[in-house]
């Protein structure tokens, strides 16, 4: 019997390609008729049938079965995050249209769909409103009944389970929304709401929706106390109005405008301010000369507005009144001048926010009294002598050469305290009253003017300077040609 069934399986064996997968089929064969004497019925019948698909799997598969199963650590990941922004956008007769945002965290394998469930309100059973789940963040719950409340809330889904649902805060009435509800914010109040304390705090928000929203104000997360603010709505704008505005209202308020589980948000910013107090620990630290230094600290109390500046304002013993020295000080430390020798003098120091001035000052607790010193006179007997000096000539006289006829002139600059004695000569000679030579001085620049010359005029022209320190001169050469 061994030899037939090799016979027959050497026209396979030319495959060989596999030389595993036949190896292991030509054994089991031989071995069938061997084994029947041992084991008969249990091992050519199991591995009989899936001998020709899985013959060369089937021996290592009982060792190889338990391997795949430590793979099962994928359900260990965790599911994703709660969808965001849940929110309702429209809703109809017979069905609501939902929207939402996906989740922060989606896990390793990703979100798979979103699941939408509902239950009527007063009912603790949730039912599922869509069959499968789908990626789409919006979604429209159908076949609904009018008049009916219902929760909703959405899963988002993966291989890792299930989100935490997200669920909207109030229950859904389901009811045509011809318009969905929009506030429509003033520009002058989408920016801080300035009001002085006694003032009146007047603002009109219209808004828009069908059918009639729900208005609904809060500060805190808190209702308003309707004793002191009034509120009173319409079908398209709603008014906050507040007599006399106190300190205390300033915050933000936040307006919600509902209608069903549809709505729109704004906050308005409001801010009440007052005029500050005074500047605190205001000091005298010194007097020098005509000069007084002043210190202090902010107030405090800024009356719930920034401190733009200090105003800074002196007052002498003898006429008592009140002057400003500085406006607008932005440091908390000054130098006030110019203060009159003799007089004595108090200051005082007024904080300056948005509103304006505060109320009190804050005055020195002691006075600046200004002394006569004999060292005032000192600075004007110096300059006197540093100024004398002689004649000295900056800017020399230059030769010259004009023609008959024409009026020429010569010039020079000196310079010299006291002023000096200008004389103008001519070869040697002074040159008098004469009605032909004019001469001047001006910021020290000497000028002759020789009116009309001649060929007589030429000759060396010079200019002396004199003063009580001494003497300086210059002199060119003026040559006069006869017309050609």
């Amino acid at each position: 019997k061994k030899e037939p069934v090799p016979t027959p399986k050497e026209e396979p064996a030319p495959a060989p390609a596999a030389e595993e997968p036949p190896a292991p089929e030509h054994p089991p064969a031989t071995e069938q008729p061997t084994a029947p004497a041992d084991e008969p019925a249990p091992v050519p019948t199991a591995e009989a049938t899936p001998a020709p698909e899985e013959g060369p799997l089937a021996p290592p598969a009982e060792p190889q079965a338990p391997a795949p199963e430590p793979k099962p650590e994928k359900p260990k990941a965790e599911p994703p995050s709660s969808p965001l922004s849940l929110a309702v956008e429209e809703v109809s007769e017979n069905s609501v249209t939902l929207t939402w945002k996906a989740p922060e965290q989606t896990g390793q394998s990703g979100v798979d769909g979103y699941v939408v469930e509902i239950c009527k309100d007063g009912s603790t059973d949730w039912t599922v409103a869509n069959e499968e789940p789908f990626l789409s963040t919006r979604y429209t719950i159908q076949d609904l009944s009018s008049g009916d409340k219902i929760h909703v809330r959405v899963k988002a889904v993966s291989a890792s389970g299930a989100s935490v649902p997200a669920t909207l805060a109030q229950p859904v009435l389901i009811r045509e929304i011809l318009q969905l509800p929009r506030i429509r914010m003033p520009r002058h109040l989408r920016q801080t709401y300035v009001r002085r304390v006694g003032d009146a705090v007047n603002m009109m928000i219209p808004f828009q929706g069908k059918p009639q929203p729900e208005v609904i104000w809060t500060k805190g997360d808190q209702p308003l106390d309707t004793s002191h603010i009034n509120i009173r709505n319409t079908e398209k704008d709603t008014i906050f109005y507040i007599r006399e505005a106190q300190s205390s209202d300033s915050g933000k308020y936040e307006l919600t405008v509902r209608i069903n589980g549809a709505e729109d948000k704004a906050t308005v910013d409001i801010r009440v301010i007052e005029p500050p107090g005074p500047p605190q620990n205001l000091k005298l630290v010194d007097v020098w000369g005509f000069n007084v230094a002043l210190e202090w600290t902010p107030p405090v109390d800024n009356g719930n507005s920034e401190i733009k500046g200090y105003t800074v304002q002196k007052s002498d013993k003898k006429s008592g009144k009140w002057f400003t020295a500085l406006e607008r000080c932005t440091r908390t430390s000054c130098t006030i001048s110019d203060l009159i020798i003799g007089n004595t003098y108090s200051f005082r120091v007024f904080a300056e926010n948005a509103c304006g001035l505060s109320e009190k000052a804050a005055v020195t607790s002691g006075v600046a009294h200004i002394k006569k010193t004999k060292t005032a006179y000192q600075p004007e007997k110096i300059p006197q002598r540093d100024m004398m000096e002689p004649p000295k000539f900056t800017q020399p006289l230059t030769d010259r050469t004009t023609t008959r006829g024409y009026s020429t002139h010569l010039f020079c600059c000196v310079r010299g305290f006291p002023q000096p004695k200008i004389i103008w000569m001519k070869n040697q000679m002074e040159i008098r009253e004469d009605p032909k030579y004019i001469a001047m001085i001006e910021q020290g620049v000497c000028s002759l003017e020789i009116r009309k010359p001649n060929p007589f005029d030429g000759g060396i022209y010079t200019c002396k300077a004199v003063n009580p320190l001494g003497e300086a001169s210059v002199d060119c050469k003026l040559d006069v040609k006869g017309k050609i």
